[in-house]
């Protein structure tokens, strides 16, 4: 399994196990996770579009983020399946660079997407007589616009560098998908210029949306803590709780991910946060944020019904 990947055209992924039994566990557990995946994000659009007392813009927002999370999970969750029953574990050099475009394309739109919410608590909470004003539909539709773009210019820097990049050596990825650091690792060129680019941009995409994220919470905490009524309290906390859990383990496990020092990295822990990230977050959000809510769960039982 060693050889040029110029001449061959493919890597090898080596996937989670090569133990016959515990693949095939993983391949139904993993199989079980992205239908479920894909099932409660669909039904979370589907009750945001078909209810009309989730017309507003935190349900416009959580809608385009379940959008993310099917677009995210399937990415990378169809081609590990396939490789975790196949023979052959591989991947064409090609399709390698066009799943790490999506992976940073999906990801990276879903941290600004993520940042768009928390502005949108914030207004909520902190300019509740101005909500509507401020985030009316106009300004909600130029904040995925946004998010969209940013995703997409952040992944073209990184992605078309990799095309002048030379293997020459081993080509086995040691993971279950083509991440960004998976491939620099076995390139035989010079990438320096390739992690500097990659470190600099990701440092200022998630500096500036974490800064942004944090200072809308620093604000909305300051002025929940005002409210002298305790239902009141409770109830602005319950909008904010849901969104701070998913930017804690999204944001928590992918910058363990990619930005911590190479020498503390580790086969075992990039699998377990990437499937943290990749894998879990887009069937958790769903979950956290329909667990507390008694609309979306109306919601979804109106289209159970139907």
């Amino acid at each position: 399994m060693v050889g040029n990947q110029t001449d061959e055209g493919f890597f090898w992924l080596l996937g989670l196990s090569n133990d016959l039994q515990l693949q095939i566990l993983l391949f139904v557990l993993f199989l079980l996770i992205y239908l479920l995946t894909v099932v409660a994000n669909v039904m979370i659009m589907l009750a945001v579009k078909s209810n009309p007392n989730l017309q507003n813009p935190m349900y416009f927002f959580l809608s385009h983020l379940s959008f993310i999370d099917v677009c995210y999970s399937s990415v990378t969750l169809p081609k590990m399946l396939e490789n975790t029953i196949a023979k052959e574990k591989t991947i064409s050099v090609r399709g390698c660079f066009a799943q790490t475009f999506f992976i940073l394309f999906t990801a990276s739109t879903e941290v600004f997407m993520l940042c768009s919410m928390a502005y949108d608590r914030y207004c909520a909470i902190c300019k509740p007589l101005h909500y509507m004003n401020i985030m009316n539909i106009a300004f909600s539709c130029k904040l995925v616009a946004t998010s969209w773009t940013i995703g997409f210019l952040h992944s073209i820097v990184n992605t078309l560098p990799l095309l002048r990049l030379e293997f020459c050596g081993s080509n086995i990825i040691k993971h279950f998908s083509c991440e960004l650091p998976s491939i620099l690792s076995l390139s035989c060129s010079d990438t320096f210029m390739n992690k500097m680019l990659f470190v600099v941009s990701a440092d200022i995409l998630g500096g500036v949306s974490i800064f942004l994220t944090v200072v809308s919470y620093i604000r909305i905490i300051s002025t929940i803590l005002r409210i002298t009524s305790t239902k009141g309290k409770q109830k602005a906390f319950s909008t904010c709780s849901s969104h701070l859990s998913v930017v804690t383990l999204f944001f928590g496990t992918s910058y363990l991910r990619y930005l911590r020092p190479s020498s503390a990295s580790s086969v075992v822990w990039d699998e377990i946060l990437s499937i943290q990230y990749s894998i879990l977050t887009p069937l958790l959000n769903p979950i956290i944020y329909s667990l507390p809510n008694k609309e979306l769960k109306a919601s979804f039982k109106k289209i159970l019904k139907w």
